[in-house]
């Protein structure tokens, strides 16, 4: 009951982005709004992942039980993202939708890392049993993503943002029935309320290469969603939410082998897999515009979920393992705030003026921009290789 329950909250919490976020650019535009706009809403998460995480994690470590405090971070997120999209449709200002949008990310920025540590104190093997959990939430996004092509019909509509938010409303009211998971920690200092102390894992020479290699993948991953879409169309393609479940496929793939390749590998050939096929990815939707070739475009949408699952679902693992059990939630928390936070927030600026010189300045196009973008993830492969020293080969770190 306790997996099948797991299950289930990760399915709607991967169910509920999936809805909105694949199509979001090509919402905005069919709403009549400029391309920045689209780098405008795509801020909303790194922003509020430079806010929240550490603070409610702290909250869930020290204070009180995780599963109450996901329930009403799920319930009210849910609240203020559908008064986004209900602005956006209703013709209301662009800064309405943003700043609503905005808000519901802070407020729902720690709920993976959150239901992560909470999967990890239940399940009776974490290596084990957590991707198999986890996979709930790639199924759910890649049923999110049919269902708004297929079904909802909602490639360009705010209905993909209805639905998003009344997922994750349910996906609230049921985390409240998951297993009590009492506050492991003790402490009560302000800087312990801000979730301050997740930074002392800075101080061990792993955990810094782990969190700074997570930053600098974190930049040009953000290009995925961001633009992944309006690429797909520019190259005739016009269901860009469904196509992009292609990437889900792999993750499942992935998922299903973690166990395997955790209990076979070190930790640091992990992550070293999947930085190199992350620079891939980006190569073979860059010869997708040389070619002119759709087919190398799904190739790279394929290797996304190889190379999320390879990446952060170790690197959760990797901080479950190594850290102290009172500070596994701002450990998460603090993974949230390198890759989502940081990562993106650069990431997005950074790939919106890169898209306005080479695609919409004319120069190098499509093709360009994706270089720029495999050689910049690249450079993560010899930070990691050279500084990251691991532990005990019996630990496999």
């Amino acid at each position: 009951m306790v997996v099948a329950g797991l299950f289930g909250v990760f399915f709607m919490l991967g169910m509920s982005p999936g809805y909105y976020i694949p199509a979001l650019s090509n919402i905005l535009v069919a709403k009549g709004l400029a391309a920045k706009w689209a780098g405008w809403a795509f801020l909303a998460g790194p922003v509020a992942s430079l806010v929240s995480p550490l603070c409610l994690g702290a909250l869930a470590d020290n204070h009180y039980p995780a599963q109450k405090v996901f329930g009403w971070i799920g319930l009210i997120s849910a609240v203020l993202l559908a008064g986004a999209f209900w602005t956006l449709d209703h013709g209301g200002s662009p800064w309405w939708f943003i700043g609503l949008l905005t808000a519901s990310s802070i407020v729902a920025a720690p709920m993976w890392g959150m239901l992560a540590s909470i999967s990890m104190v239940h399940l009776k093997s974490g290596e084990r049993e957590f991707p198999l959990v986890r996979l709930g939430g790639t199924l759910g996004w890649m049923a999110a993503g049919f269902m708004t092509s297929h079904v909802l019909h909602a490639d360009q509509s705010a209905v993909a943002g209805y639905a998003a938010a009344a997922t994750r409303f349910v996906g609230g009211l049921v985390s409240f029935f998951l297993p009590h998971t009492p506050p492991m920690g003790s402490a009560r200092s302000l800087r312990s309320l801000l979730g301050l102390d997740a930074f002392r894992l800075l101080k061990e020479r792993d955990h810094l290469v782990f969190f700074s290699v997570t930053v600098m993948l974190s930049i040009p991953l953000a290009a995925f969603f961001l633009h992944t879409p309006l690429y797909l169309q520019a190259m005739g393609n016009r269901t860009a939410a469904a196509t992009m479940t292609i990437g889900q496929i792999s993750e499942i793939g992935a998922m299903l082998l973690m166990p395997l390749v955790m209990n076979r590998f070190r930790v640091k050939t992990v992550l070293m897999v999947a930085l190199v096929l992350s620079a891939v990815r980006y190569g073979f939707y860059a010869v997708s515009g040389i070619c002119g070739s759709m087919n190398w475009l799904l190739w790279g949408i394929g290797l996304h979920g190889m190379c999320y699952t390879l990446y952060f679902i170790t690197g959760q693992l990797f901080l479950d393992r190594r850290v102290e059990p009172g500070m596994r939630g701002q450990a998460q928390g603090l993974l949230s705030l390198a890759s989502n936070g940081l990562g993106s927030l650069l990431g997005t600026l950074i790939a919106s003026r890169l898209h306005q010189f080479t695609v919409l300045g004319g120069q190098g196009g499509w093709t360009t921009y994706w270089w720029v973008q495999a050689a910049c993830i690249a450079l993560t492969v010899p930070v990691l290789a050279f500084f990251y020293q691991g532990v005990a080969v019996a630990k496999r770190d």
